[in-house]
């Protein structure tokens, strides 16, 4: 039923033995391509599956890099070393031809050809047999990307075979070309959504458990670091109210950031104010904006801090120095979402996310009346306390290491620490915190003498400290000027420690609102711990074991009878 001559059938069509050799290759070729293993492990397997179906002395695979660098070379049943060794000693001008036509090369007899001439007298083959070669292309669209190459060695005219044997290698090339095409796409779409996921995780401001994200600032490796970072990243994904409490310089403005970029309102505006820094008339107006003509200089309309965080997050620093008259106006924004501009009669609704800072003790501050209740329990729905530096020491090499890069960074020096040196940073006190940290190490980097700071290099060592100048000179003056670093309690562990080896009695108790007189009260017990203290080098820890006490009994105990630490 063809419509194609007898003749013309068996002059076009293989011998059915060649023919279905042929097949049955192609087919167990395509096996190997579309197996799951690396490309070199493939390649070989293809090549040494070649090496049963054709009668070949030599044959390799090589493929060509972007650069025209050879980057893979296989041969059958060869290591890659000795596949690599035979592809460069074969004649450039033969395989570039190839790589440039993009056109198979056939080779009958490699001594009568002028482009093995030189190889084969340096090549000696068999004597007695013929040498044959046999080069397709490896194409990937219009690029020529690797050779399939044979040698063949043979006692009678190859000449008939090697055509149908180049025909063969054309099509193992298609199938080879084709499968590199297609990892190579795997392997960009790969890279492409390894990127995207990258960016996707940066946006969020994600970070490895445990170790905070060093785009935000937030460096440490602390237990209680890395709980608070915990906790923010747990309470970012919902909108309740946040109070950052903790000493000044803790970093709560870095917190804050983090609960905004942790949280899904990440994309939309993240506004500061700080409150201790504005008169209350102004913070009014920066808050909830003003109406022109609402005051003097007001010249226009001017939107407000709540009206600029619409759909976003608002941090208010330090909130508890505002007033009491101004909390009220503040606590109606809270809970109504709702204002008017100063001078305007317009209601605005905003939606935003509160997160609030201070450093003081709001609890007491409620307890005296000088910040309301109602705001109080408004704005501490989550409450999260920052320790202080005395409390995670073990960041401070951390910090300090940071600090000194960024330093280096700025100013294009290359300053390090010495050992020792950071050691000593961690026998301070830094009553100021990260920000005195901070201080210290650059003073010390502007004044460095080498590239590598050492102990005697920082200020307390020659006595120039400014917390230990403000401290000595506090100590000099009278007792209700002392110099204290703000102690600031978790909001809640209210309790506070009992002192079981040094009671008052009923009488001698000091009421409630008034300064104690230490001088009239128990001073034996006063004295008792003044003693401890410089037996103990004024350390603390030593001083609680000589009485018995824990050292948190001990720090209680010392503030309970106003005794001033002395640092050395």
């Amino acid at each position: 039923t063809s419509p194609y001559p007898i003749e013309e059938q068996n002059r076009t069509t293989m011998p059915v033995s060649r023919a279905h050799t042929a097949l049955t290759g192609i087919y167990e070729i395509s096996r190997i391509l579309t197996r799951p293993a690396r490309l070199e492990a493939t390649l070989s397997g293809v090549m040494n599956l070649l090496a049963g179906f054709l009668d070949m002395h030599h044959g390799l695979i090589a493929l060509i890099g972007d650069n025209d660098e050879t980057t893979t070379v296989v041969g059958a049943g060869q290591s890659e070393e000795t596949a690599r060794e035979y592809f460069e000693k074969l004649p450039e001008l033969a395989v570039g031809q190839i790589v440039v036509s993009g056109m198979p090369l056939t080779v009958v007899d490699l001594q009568t050809s002028s482009l093995f001439k030189d190889w084969c007298e340096q090549n000696s083959g068999e004597p007695g047999f013929q040498r044959s070669f046999v080069g397709v292309p490896i194409r990937n669209s219009d690029r020529t990307i690797g050779v399939i190459l044979i040698e063949r060695h043979s006692r009678s005219d190859p000449s008939v075979s090697l055509d149908e044997d180049a025909r063969f290698l054309s099509m193992v090339a298609n199938l080879i070309g084709q499968t590199i095409a297609l990892q190579t796409l795997v392997m960009r779409d790969r890279e492409r959504l390894m990127t995207e996921n990258a960016r996707i995780e940066k946006e969020t401001g994600s970070v490895a458990r445990g170790v905070p994200s060093q785009s935000l600032g937030i460096v440490g490796q602390s237990s209680r670091i890395r709980s608070v970072i915990e906790k923010i990243q747990q309470v970012a994904k919902c909108n309740l109210p946040v109070l950052l409490c903790g000493e000044s310089g803790t970093g709560k403005e870095l917190f804050a950031r983090a609960l905004h970029e942790f949280s899904p309102r990440r994309k939309m505006p993240c506004v500061k104010v700080n409150c201790a820094a504005l008169s209350e008339s102004v913070l009014e107006s920066e808050l909830f904006g003003h109406e022109r003509g609402a005051f003097t200089g007001a010249v226009e309309a001017r939107k407000g801090r709540f009206e600029l965080a619409h759909g976003g997050t608002i941090f208010l620093d330090e909130i508890g120095e505002i007033s009491l008259s101004f909390q009220a106006k503040l606590l109606r924004v809270l809970q109504e979402g709702e204002f008017e501009r100063v001078g305007g009669s317009k209601t605005i609704r905003v939606d935003v996310r509160l997160v609030s800072a201070t450093n003081r003790n709001l609890e007491d501050a409620v307890l005296s009346g000088s910040f309301r209740a109602d705001l109080y329990y408004r704005i501490s729905v989550v409450p999260v306390y920052l320790p202080s530096l005395r409390e995670r020491k073990e960041d401070i090499p951390l910090l300090a290491t940071e600090f000194l890069r960024r330093f280096n960074r700025e100013h294009g020096v290359s300053l390090n620490f010495a050992p020792n040196a950071v050691r000593m940073l961690g026998s301070c006190e830094f009553p100021g915190n990260v920000r005195e940290l901070e201080s210290c190490v650059r003073r010390t980097a502007a004044l460095a003498r080498t590239t590598t700071i050492y102990p005697e290099d920082f200020a307390c060592s020659n006595s120039s400290c400014l917390s230990l100048m403000m401290g000595r000179s506090m100590n000099e003056k009278n007792a209700g000027s002392r110099f204290h670093p703000v102690q600031i309690a978790p909001a809640v562990t209210r309790e506070e420690p009992k002192v079981e080896s040094i009671e008052r009695t009923p009488s001698d108790r000091t009421p409630a609102g008034s300064t104690p007189s230490f001088t009239e009260h128990q001073p034996d017990e006063r004295q008792r711990l003044i003693e401890a203290m410089e037996r103990s080098g004024w350390v603390q820890a030593k001083a609680a074991r000589v009485l018995g006490l824990t050292p948190r009994q001990m720090g209680y105990a010392l503030r309970k009878y106003d005794i001033e630490i002395k640092r050395f």
